[in-house]
């Protein structure tokens, strides 16, 4: 399983946000802190805030936010916000599929298997696990507690 570089940063600003809580946090900031690029966090960030996981407040003094405590985000509801799809062979696209073994192959049974037990993990974790020690996070990203 791979995740999209969208779904990566995702992630990253919901970190970034849950590691300064009372405060909102501007979409520069969380670039400068990942070395990322500002124009592609948000795209990220206006997602995250369409589904929910984030505030988003405009203007001069605007920035980010957490919409719910991170004990409420589970990791594997980001993930399947923020991916675009889960066909991760052709036979999982019905409307795509031309593979010729599609009838009698196991493979895709295997797969969707696969795919639903990593999901499951990502389902038992929370935005509260991934920062649950704070202080080498908020070091390693310059952030003050």
């Amino acid at each position: 399983m791979r995740l999209t570089l969208h779904t990566d940063y995702a992630l990253r600003v919901l970190m970034h946000l849950a590691l300064a809580p009372g405060r909102l946090v501007t979409i520069s900031e969380v670039a400068a802190s990942f070395s990322i690029s500002r124009n592609h966090l948000v795209k990220v960030a206006h997602e995250l805030g369409q589904a929910g996981f984030v505030e988003t407040m405009r203007g001069r003094g605007g920035g980010l936010r957490l919409a719910r405590p991170p004990e409420e985000i589970a990791i594997g509801d980001v993930v399947r916000a923020m991916e675009e799809d889960f066909r991760i062979v052709e036979c999982f696209d019905r409307d795509a599929n031309s593979c010729c073994i599609a009838p009698a192959c196991r493979l895709k049974r295997l797969l969707k298997e696969a795919l639903d037990a990593w999901l499951a993990v990502l389902d038992g974790a929370t935005l509260a696990d991934l920062v649950e020690r704070p202080a080498p996070l908020r070091r390693l990203l310059a952030l003050t507690a």
